[in-house]
């Protein structure tokens, strides 16, 4: 059989069960700065579209119970990148004054001496998020030692 060339792709949005509508919208609004783009207005089917600068970055579809888990196969973490570590640090900053948990305290690095480096910590439903920059943290500690750290929170 022979193989097709990939296109080339990009993410585009990023789609999440959440348990709980009202609470999530407001989460990722407060704690990641997302706007409003868009939402249901059918009580029975609920979702809201979550972006910045009018483009669509997440969507949330209000149809889980529970909390997410780590134990099954599926989403592991999702990853947002910024341009530096201060912006890093000003998310952390929101984060802490809303109470989130954090997988590791404060800015890590990806592995040890790698430049990038971020934050770990999880949305209200368990669901594993990280914030990050391409470079700067190749002092901050590497909780992994030389494996990835964003794979092992």
């Amino acid at each position: 059989m022979t193989a097709v060339a990939a296109p080339q792709l990009a993410t585009g949005h990023i789609g999440l069960n959440v348990s709980d509508l009202d609470r999530s919208v407001d989460f990722y609004r407060r704690a990641l700065g997302f706007e409003q783009l868009a939402a249901s207005a059918d009580d029975q089917r609920r979702w809201a579209f979550l972006g910045a600068d009018g483009k669509l970055v997440v969507t949330l579809w209000e149809q889980s119970d529970g909390a997410f888990s780590t134990e099954t196969p599926g989403l592991h973490h999702l990853s947002f990148q910024v341009d530096s570590l201060d912006q890093v640090r000003a998310v952390e900053r929101v984060l802490r004054e809303l109470s989130v948990a954090f997988a590791h305290d404060g800015v890590v690095a990806h592995g040890e001496g790698v430049a990038s480096g971020g934050i770990f910590f999880t949305d209200p439903d368990g669901i594993r998020l990280e914030v990050y920059a391409p470079s700067g943290a190749e002092s901050a500690p590497a909780p992994s030692g030389a494996a990835p750290t964003c794979g092992f929170f």
